[in-house]
């Protein structure tokens, strides 16, 4: 007999409770029915939930040894642990990242898998459709074409951690030092054989979302400053610009005086207040927006040097 493939689907959690148990059981099911010929494991990975999510994820762990759990020290945030998760994995093939709340269908695995099958290295999932409010998915939409024109990889457009990707890939992955992987961007730029398959993001049906604004631009920045440097080639063409129209500038005001001098004997006075308020608060305003972006990247910078674990964990169960 031949042996079983093994697949690994990781779950980050955080504060999860009302989904841990809907999110597990969809798992089982799939493996129990349409999935029954490959062997898994399902490795949640707690961020020092304050709720009752640890208890459960004991409970499910001790009912079932396919479950397992890595309990963080403390939240590392959502990028890290996804990514600590995944390094712990030990399957044929690795669904990336399954939300506890569902809202990226388990459904689509036995698609993924049949791509897999065929010999695609990554299946991504494309979200053609979101079932959320016409700003926010219009900003998201907005955010991934963006990242996709300026990345110097090929970032696909609605694509997220809802990917099965095959073990040579995780074996490639394990080659980056990244504090703040960002592992959509991480999988781009490994290449290898890629299919992709549409689906609809649905709207979570239980408990409130843990993702707020700050949390959101902050994934966004990490996401446009590890795979470019375009932004800065704009500060750069742009500071030209500028002091090239402000030599233009000169050049204008001196023609225009040497003009009044001749025409009228006398050089007209301007209105320069208002000239210089707004010339101030103008390049203020430029400069500290170059600044704020030139930090980013600094940051970026600090955070890689220092060295700092990526993630520390609490406990292991069931490894």
């Amino acid at each position: 007999m031949p042996e079983r493939k093994l697949i690994s689907i990781v779950t980050p959690c955080y504060n999860e409770e009302l989904n841990i148990d809907a999110c597990c059981r969809a798992v089982r099911d799939l493996f129990e029915k349409d999935l029954a010929r490959y062997d898994y494991e399902h490795i949640f990975c707690d961020n020092c939930s304050t709720d009752s999510t640890v208890e459960k994820l004991r409970a499910l762990a001790a009912a079932d040894k396919r479950v397992k759990v890595i309990l963080n020290a403390r939240n590392f945030g959502p990028l890290r642990s996804n990514y600590n998760g995944v390094m712990a994995t030990r399957g044929d093939a690795v669904l990336l990242f399954l939300p506890a709340d569902l809202q990226d269908p388990p459904e689509l695995i036995p698609q993924f898998m049949q791509k897999w099958e065929e010999g695609f290295q990554v299946v991504r999932g494309v979200r053609k459709k979101r079932e959320e409010s016409f700003l926010m998915s219009t900003i998201r939409k907005i955010y991934y074409r963006v990242v996709a024109r300026l990345a110097n990889v090929d970032l696909p457009k609605d694509v997220g951690e809802f990917q099965l990707v095959d073990k040579v890939v995780i074996q490639a992955l394990r080659q980056f030092e990244d504090y703040h992987p960002y592992l959509r961007g991480m999988v781009a730029s490994c290449g290898f054989k890629t299919a992709g398959i549409d689906f609809v993001w649905k709207k979570r049906e239980r408990g409130k979302s843990k993702a707020h604004w700050y949390g959101l631009i902050d994934i966004g920045l990490n996401g446009i400053i590890s795979f470019t440097n375009v932004p800065l080639r704009i500060c750069l063409f742009f500071g030209f610009l500028l002091a090239a129209a402000s030599i233009l500038f000169a050049f204008v005001s001196l023609f225009i005086a040497v003009f009044q001098r001749l025409v009228y004997g006398v050089q007209l006075a301007p209105a320069v207040m208002p000239t210089l308020i707004v010339a101030i608060f103008f390049f203020s305003g430029v400069q500290l927006f170059f600044l704020g972006l030139l930090g980013e990247y600094i940051a970026a910078i600090h955070s890689q040097v220092r060295k700092r674990p990526l993630v520390i964990e609490k406990e292991r169960i069931n490894f």
